[in-house]
C-alpha cells in the first residue's frame, strides 16, 4: 500500500464540538471529505473482490426481502490484508470514539454491504437489536464507495429515534419496515434521507432507527461498513436469539460481564495507547 494512503488512513479527522453534539442529539451524523478518491481506489477492489466470490449467488427474484435488499460479506479483515489496512484506519476510530465520548473503540464487526441495480429496500430496523452490550456506546460507520445519488438508496435515519422504543425488539423484516415506519411518522420524527457525495460518510448509533430504498440505478450501490464499540464494553446476556448468535460469532470467548476483547475485538484507536 502506498505510503502517503496509509498515511491518509491515520490522519486525524478534526471534529468540532457542535458536530459532537449533533451526533447525540440526532443518533446519526454525516462528514464530508472523511475518504478521499485515491483512498477509495486503493481498497475498493479488494472489497469488491471478496464479495463477488462470498456473496450470495441466488437471482435476486429468487430472495427473500432481506436477501434482495444487498450482498452482505462479514469480517473481511479477518481474510483480507488489504482490506484489514482500510478497517484498522485510525483516522475513522478516532471519529467513533470522539463521536460517542469514549476513550477508545473496538472492533465489533465489518461488513460490505452491496446493493445490486434493481436491488430492494432495507427495511426499518436498529441494529442494536442483534447486539448483546450493556451500553448505548456502540456506532455503524456507513462508508460508500462511491458516491450515492437519491435513487442509488443512501441511508435513511429517524432523526432522533436512538432515544425511543420504537421497535427495539424487532429484528429486520417486513415486519420490522411496517411498524418502525409507522411509529416512526407516529412519533412524527424527520426523516433524513439525503445523498451521500464522494468521500462523505455517515454514523450512526445502535439504537438510530434507518433503511433504504431500493436501488433503482444501473449501478451496483458499494458501501462498506465498520461497527465500533466503547474499548471498555461490557457483553450481557444475551436477550434475544440473534444476540445469542452474535456472542458466539463476534464475541467468542467472553464472558458475560466481562469486557468484549476477544481475539475479533482488537482496539483500533484508544487516547490511552
Amino acid at each position: 500500500m502506498p505510503t502517503d494512503i496509509k498515511n491518509a488512513l491515520d490522519a486525524p479527522y478534526e471534529l468540532e464540538q457542535d458536530q459532537i453534539d449533533l451526533y447525540q442529539k440526532n443518533g446519526f451524523i454525516k462528514l464530508k471529505n472523511v475518504l478521499s478518491q485515491e483512498m477509495i481506489d486503493a481498497f475498493e477492489p479488494a472489497i469488491t473482490s471478496v464479495v463477488r466470490d462470498k456473496g450470495q449467488k441466488t437471482e435476486l427474484e429468487e430472495r427473500d426481502t432481506y436477501g434482495k435488499a444487498f450482498h452482505q460479506v462479514s469480517n473481511i479483515w479477518e481474510t483480507c490484508e488489504t482490506v484489514k489496512e482500510f478497517v484498522f484506519s485510525k483516522r475513522v476510530a478516532k471519529i467513533a470514539a470522539n463521536l460517542m465520548g469514549c476513550s477508545g473503540v473496538r472492533m465489533y464487526h465489518d461488513q460490505a454491504l452491496y446493493k445490486e441495480p434493481g436491488g430492494g429496500f432495507t427495511p426499518w430496523h436498529a441494529d442494536q437489536q442483534y447486539w448483546p452490550l450493556t451500553t448505548q456506546n456502540c456506532v455503524t460507520a456507513w462508508m460508500p464507495l462511491q458516491a450515492v445519488p437519491s435513487n442509488m438508496a443512501p441511508l435513511e435515519f429517524a432523526i432522533g429515534s436512538h432515544q425511543a422504543d420504537l421497535g427495539r425488539n424487532l429484528e429486520i423484516s417486513d415486519d420490522s419496515e411496517k411498524e418502525i415506519r409507522k411509529n416512526v411518522f407516529d412519533g412524527n420524527y424527520d426523516v433524513e434521507s439525503g445523498p451521500f457525495e464522494l468521500g462523505e460518510i455517515s454514523f450512526h448509533a445502535g439504537w438510530c432507527f434507518h433503511r433504504a430504498a431500493g436501488n433503482d440505478t444501473d449501478g451496483e450501490r458499494k458501501v462498506m461498513t465498520i461497527i465500533y464499540i466503547d474499548e471498555n464494553m461490557l457483553l450481557k446476556k444475551p436477550e434475544n436469539g440473534n444476540q445469542q448468535n452474535d456472542w458466539g460469532t463476534w464475541l467468542p470467548g467472553v464472558e458475560i460481564g466481562a469486557v468484549c476483547d476477544s481475539p475479533k475485538n482488537p482496539v483500533l484507536w484508544s487516547s490511552n495507547a
